[in-house]
């Protein structure tokens, strides 16, 4: 598989909110604004990127046996560093993001690209899917923040595009979550089947 297979793959036929459906948790709770949905999808690249380098650099070291309790740890590992991070350098988004900055450990985008693909490849192939998966999630996130924000409050990355008022109230809550994210991955298969 070449380099830019691999790289493209999460960003469009393996889109891991518009195609696989993964990560719906952090998607649908943290885009009430695209710059969450943005910071969201970076810290989730961040990990994507650096545990798959670490475990496919270290994927002949690990026994079998223990080898998911590894991973988990590993991704901690680089959780903690970006949430630390994020708290000290940019305390707004930490306190937008709230408890959904720790659950990326557990986020099955993350364990999933580990298990499936830094396991069985090497480190560089391993740091394309990362990167790859990371900017598809990072550009669905964002994409759905934008709509999201948008059409709630008719802003777009806090810029005032019409007066509050003539928003969608609906967009700002939950079920607005479900509806754009339903339309949005309506559109892309749409045009994803046209290619």
């Amino acid at each position: 598989m070449n380099n830019l297979k691999i790289f493209l793959n999460g960003l469009i036929k393996e889109n891991p909110i518009f195609v696989m459906l993964l990560g719906m948790c952090p998607t649908l709770g943290t885009t009430t604004s695209a710059i969450n949905g943005m910071g969201m999808g970076l810290a989730t690249t961040f990990v994507l990127i650096c545990s798959n380098v670490v475990i496919a650099a270290l994927k002949n070291l690990i026994p079998d046996k223990v080898h998911i309790p590894v991973y988990i740890v590993i991704i901690a590992t680089f959780v903690t560093i970006i949430q630390m991070c994020i708290e000290a350098y940019m305390p707004a988004l930490y306190e937008s993001l709230g408890l959904f900055i720790p659950l990326i450990v557990v986020n099955c985008i993350v364990l999933g690209r580990a298990e499936a693909f830094a396991a069985k490849n090497n480190v560089w192939s391993s740091f394309l899917d990362g990167a790859g998966s990371g900017l598809g999630f990072t550009f669905a996130l964002t994409l759905l923040g934008l709509v999201r924000e948008l059409l709630g409050t008719g802003k777009a990355f806090s810029l005032t595009l019409f007066p509050e008022n003539y928003g969608i109230l609906i967009f700002v809550l939950a079920p607005g979550a479900f509806l754009a994210l339903g339309y949005l991955i309506a559109i892309f298969n749409k045009l994803n089947t046209k290619q």
